[in-house]
């Protein structure tokens, strides 16, 4: 399976880079533990470019820094009935699903983990709040990228811990 962990967010703006913590976290676990077909990128924000990559994979999980009303992480399902926005400064998880549905004839199963943030800052480090949620959700998707097929089960709001 062809997976891809796609994290976006500001790591100059705290906790606003706690996707790209997770990005590099994972990226060393892979390649200490010789994981195969598992990609990951990472950026400021989605782009409408990005369709064509998802669109050459099995299983794509987004992952983003939540200001939201939840504990320390939530993963939910992106598909045609998910939020759809774009911007010129910014395009949606489930914008990029529906390009690379309508474009590519391509639907891979995708994914968007929220992690709790605390603090937005102009200024590099995670509060010590995010870092706790970071250090759970990396022992969650440990758990996934080990065994990806128990994320294909899954429903629309999946997880929440």
């Amino acid at each position: 399976m062809n997976t891809l962990i796609y994290a976006y967010g500001n790591p100059g703006r705290m906790d606003d880079g706690l996707g790209s913590e997770l990005v590099n976290a994972l990226e060393k676990w892979v390649l200490e533990n010789h994981k195969e077909n598992i990609e990951f990128d990472c950026n400021y924000q989605l782009n409408i470019e990005d369709a064509y990559e998802i669109s050459t994979k099995d299983l794509v999980i987004f992952v983003d820094a939540s200001k939201e009303d939840i504990q320390d992480f939530v993963l939910t399902k992106v598909d045609e009935n998910s939020k759809m926005s774009f911007t010129s400064h910014e395009a949606s998880p489930g914008y990029i699903y529906y390009l690379s549905k309508k474009l590519f004839d391509r639907s891979p199963e995708t994914f968007l983990l929220h992690i709790k943030g605390y603090k937005w800052d102009f200024k590099q480090g995670l509060s010590n709040g995010a870092k706790h949620n970071l250090h759970k959700t990396i022992a969650y998707m440990k758990i996934i990228l080990t065994e990806p097929e128990k994320i294909l089960k899954l429903k629309h709001n999946i997880i929440q811990n």
